[in-house]
């Protein structure tokens, strides 16, 4: 039962959802933090959605049938790499289409960018180390959140940090509680994503 929860909490909050997570959380938790008129935020949020959640799928289940990959839990680093590389392109696609063709607004181009950036760093670490995309994912939407939270600082923001806080470490134990990662590879991936992203989300919203 504790393993069908753990592998249940790891597909939920899979690093493919991560970035439609923090756009909703731009849109309708912290709304005025973008310029993005409300009538087109689902249709973005659709798009998003559908180029950084569903193609990447669709393009893991093409490995899967071809065989490219094992399993779709990529157990082994060797077979992250080509999943990984090919995710970061259709990411790095998507922040390009949003920059030079809607250009809407700048903190969603830059969340856009970060998760792109994150999973190439991750993808490059990969080649010699295996650490935890859920993590990497995780740790990004931690720092976009904590970075609101003082930017527009209210209670309801105090907790809804705390709840994707505890999010992360309820997907970090799952993950080690399956055993696809060990400590160290769980605290490096969340290391790497909130890392990363922390910094650029203080410098553009903080200056």
């Amino acid at each position: 039962m504790c393993r069908k929860l753990a592998m249940g909490i790891s597909v939920v909050f899979q690093p493919l959802v991560i970035p439609s997570l923090m756009v909703l959380t731009l849109f309708y938790i912290v709304p005025e933090a973008t310029m993005v008129p409300g009538e087109a935020k689902w249709s973005i949020s659709l798009l998003i959605g559908f180029t950084t959640f569903l193609i990447p799928v669709l393009g893991l289940a093409g490995m899967r049938i071809s065989t490219l990959i094992h399993s779709y839990h990529l157990p082994d680093r060797k077979d992250r790499v080509l999943p990984f590389t090919l995710v970061t392109v259709f990411y790095a696609m998507t922040s390009g289409f949003f920059y030079w063709k809607l250009n809407v607004d700048q903190l969603l181009i830059t969340t856009l960018a970060m998760v792109s950036i994150s999973l190439l760093v991750l993808t490059i670490v990969t080649y010699f180390w295996k650490i935890s995309a859920h993590q990497t994912a995780l740790g990004g939407w931690v720092a976009l959140v904590a970075v609101l939270s003082v930017r527009f600082y209210s209670t309801p923001m105090f907790y809804y940090l705390l709840l994707i806080i505890s999010i992360s470490g309820l997907v970090g134990t799952a993950r080690l509680y399956l055993n696809a990662h060990k400590p160290n590879e769980v605290y490096a991936g969340f290391a790497l994503g909130f890392g990363i992203n922390f910094f650029v989300f203080y410098s553009l919203l903080m200056a």
